[in-house]
């Protein structure tokens, strides 16, 4: 199985390919794009600023190929909020893959949102066998609300999306890589699709 991160440099990429690995697998980083769409899935991470990543994105003419790929990928922190319309962050047009907008937390609470928090009211079979109120870890200071895509929900003073679907598209807000046995089940969900 061929398993392509893409390498824009704006991520926590040696994290999630050791996650990979520890679950048997060896993914190959990748900016080419006849490398990533030849993949037989693909992880797109974040960590970082979106205007700038997108910057990135564009100036390898990934984010045209991102959109059209058909096997299953995985959006991960960043790389999920790419994913969407657009971003309050930078004033960032997105992918327009996810069909809502990234916001700013300014709900009172502490900016960025660091650390666990649970998951629930999953609804996809990236979640199976993983349980309502599992703790997972974020880093983060925007958010996607809920919308028809949503398939798991956290609350920080507001309940908003951490998960998302679209198709073949997935995208999660919190750090799979970070998030302990629930975070290994869940990729390892995303490698038997």
């Amino acid at each position: 199985m061929k398993i392509a991160i893409i390498n824009y440099g704006a991520g926590n990429i040696q994290s999630i390919r050791f996650a990979f690995e520890r679950l048997g697998v060896h993914p190959f980083l990748s900016d080419q794009a006849e490398e990533i769409a030849s993949a037989d899935l693909v992880v797109f991470p974040g960590v970082g600023e979106a205007s700038s990543a997108m910057s990135k994105l564009k100036s390898t003419k990934l984010d045209l190929l991102i959109p059209r790929l058909t096997q299953p990928v995985l959006g991960i922190c960043l790389g999920m909020q790419l994913l969407c319309k657009y971003s309050e962050e930078g004033d960032t047009k997105g992918l327009d893959i996810f069909e809502v907008d990234v916001l700013r937390f300014n709900q009172g609470v502490k900016v960025p949102q660091i650390g666990w928090n649970t998951i629930d009211q999953l609804k996809s079979d990236l979640f199976k066998d993983v349980s309502d109120k599992e703790y997972i870890y974020l880093v983060h200071s925007y958010y996607a609300p809920l919308c028809k895509e949503t398939i798991a929900v956290s609350d920080y003073g507001i309940k908003y999306s951490t998960a998302l679907k679209k198709g073949n598209f997935y995208g999660v807000q919190f750090h799979p890589e970070k998030s302990s046995t629930v975070g290994a089940k869940i990729l390892e969900n995303f490698l038997n699709m």
